[in-house]
């Protein structure tokens, strides 16, 4: 009998696990992985609100949102143990790609609210909740089953609900509109991107090289869009990184590595519910009975998408 070669040093520590093992960790951790990505989804949806109160121009905004985190970024990696280590080709090109697809996300998505209503930017940067879910039954080469089929009309039902009153088409929200609509599917770019590193990846290094690379592309970007980029207050840019880039995204990076692209995907639908909350308490906007039916259709497609995921 020939000699068989021995099979390659692993890379990862997760290699040296047998696929039974494998699913069996993520199995156990997705009731918490689900959690984190609801909170991860709220802290997000918060962002927005900082970036109104930010004294800088919006693709400035999203440069202090990822300058600012990287120092925090690193010493967490650091301090979990979750090694960098030696990475192959193709695991740098996807950390690469996803700080392309982020920082083209954060310029024409924070440049396109300062030129469209909220309403239409919220719905505009939300389709890569579809686009994401479609990519998990692509990846899985399956057709969808019948909780996830109901609970996806249900999550388009309630967003359509949530926002469509008060979404218009107009010659003068045309560029506003077109910068968020690239802004959704720039972000679903960088979630396919990060879908793959964090498989072979640690939440903490994945999200510190995606946040260095975002970082760097959007400084130039910033001294030519915006000009100036220096606040005078830092307070809200602060939060913004902590909150939105440090604990919304590290939370978002973990779940995408253990959840379903499907799950992952309509749980992006919590932020146009938080954010509706956000301007009925802080701006007065009042909710009406279809806001309100809009964000329970929503809700229920949350509880469904689990469900199909148990069955």
């Amino acid at each position: 009998m020939a000699h068989q070669p021995d099979p390659p040093t692993p890379i990862f520590e997760e290699e040296i696990l047998s696929p039974q093992t494998a699913e069996a960790g993520t199995a156990g951790a997705s009731p918490l992985a689900f959690i984190a990505l609801i909170v991860g989804n709220i802290v997000l949806a918060i962002g927005p609100w900082f970036v109104r109160m930010a004294d800088v121009g919006p693709v400035a905004s999203g440069f202090w949102r990822l300058a600012l985190a990287v120092p925090f970024l690193l010493l967490i990696a650091r301090g979990s143990g979750q090694r960098f280590g030696k990475m192959p080709p193709a695991l740098w090109a996807a950390t690469l790609i996803a700080g392309c697809f982020f920082a083209a996300d954060l310029s024409t998505w924070h440049a396109g609210i300062l030129h469209t209503k909220l309403a239409n930017a919220t719905l505009l940067g939300n389709i890569s909740s579809f686009f994401f879910a479609a990519y998990g039954f692509i990846i899985a080469r399956t057709m969808p089953g019948r909780w996830q089929v109901v609970a996806m009309v249900l999550a388009a039902l309630g967003t359509v609900l949530l926002l469509g009153r008060s979404y218009q088409l107009s010659p003068d929200h045309l560029l506003g509109d077109l910068l968020c609509l690239i802004a959704g599917l720039a972000y679903t770019g960088y979630m396919i991107a990060i879908d793959r590193a964090r498989s072979r990846l640690g939440t903490w290094p994945t999200l510190s090289l995606a946040t260095i690379v975002s970082s760097t592309l959007l400084l130039p970007a910033a001294l030519f869009i915006d000009g100036s980029i220096w606040p005078q207050h830092w307070g809200p840019l602060v939060a913004l990184a902590i909150g939105s880039q440090v604990i919304g995204q590290g939370l978002l990076v973990y779940a995408i590595g253990t959840l379903s692209p499907v799950v992952v995907g309509l749980v992006l639908l919590c932020q146009p519910v938080v954010a509706a909350v956000i301007g009925w308490v802080a701006y007065g906007e009042k909710l009406s009975t279809l806001d309100l039916v809009g964000a329970l259709a929503i809700a229920a497609s949350l509880v469904l998408v689990r469900r199909g995921r148990a069955s």
